[in-house]
């Protein structure tokens, strides 16, 4: 009896659990964007839209709307000629500024990774790192590197099982494979579960 109750106890949690953590992670991020909007206007505006408490005041959905709907303006007056030099300009500033180079350029370049012009995650392959017998799931991000004396290597970024980390390797082409079969949306999904998940045709 006491089996047979374990057995359903683990059977309701492998059914609840990533429901439960997916509600749980997409409302965190829904509140973080909404309280974006209140909380920066209270400390622009900070006797305008508080109540008697001092605590911004704030209609649910309303700042997640408003935020969603700037940065898809931004993105579409970004394509026009004058704000795309202007946006351009700015760049070059923070680029060049001491200190708030390495971040901004950091950050930039992990979004335009996974979605700008100069996308890095798209080419999935299996590398031999440890043993010519043992593969894992990486990505291309870089096949030129004889900046760094290696002209017949390229930087392979491997993730971490279960975390969103991982490591880069320098690796011989011959230790690399294409896989031209699976989506790089898919590879990642497959290290990321530490291979529980299934590769859909």
């Amino acid at each position: 009896m006491l089996k047979r109750l374990f057995q359903y106890f683990l059977q309701g949690l492998i059914i609840l659990a990533p429901i439960i953590i997916t509600i749980y992670a997409v409302t965190a991020l829904f509140n973080f964007i909404d309280n974006i909007l209140p909380a920066s206007l209270g400390r622009v505006f900070p006797h305008w839209g508080v109540d008697q408490n001092g605590n911004p005041l704030k209609i649910p959905g309303i700042g997640f709307v408003i935020l969603i709907i700037t940065v898809v303006f931004v993105g579409y007056i970004s394509s026009s000629f004058i704000v795309g030099r202007l946006v351009d300009l700015f760049d070059t500033i923070l680029e060049r500024t001491p200190g708030i180079k390495i971040i901004y350029s950091t950050v930039k370049d992990f979004f335009e990774a996974f979605a700008g012009n100069k996308r890095k995650f798209d080419k999935a392959v299996l590398v031999s790192v440890q043993d010519k017998e043992v593969w894992q799931i990486g990505f291309i991000t870089g096949q030129d590197l004889e900046h760094f004396g290696l002209e017949d290597h390229v930087a392979v970024y491997i993730p971490k099982a279960y975390a969103f980390t991982g490591e880069l390797y320098f690796l011989k082409k011959d230790r690399v494979r294409i896989l031209p079969n699976i989506s790089s949306a898919e590879a990642m999904k497959f290290a990321i579960s530490g291979g529980v998940t299934e590769i859909e045709d």
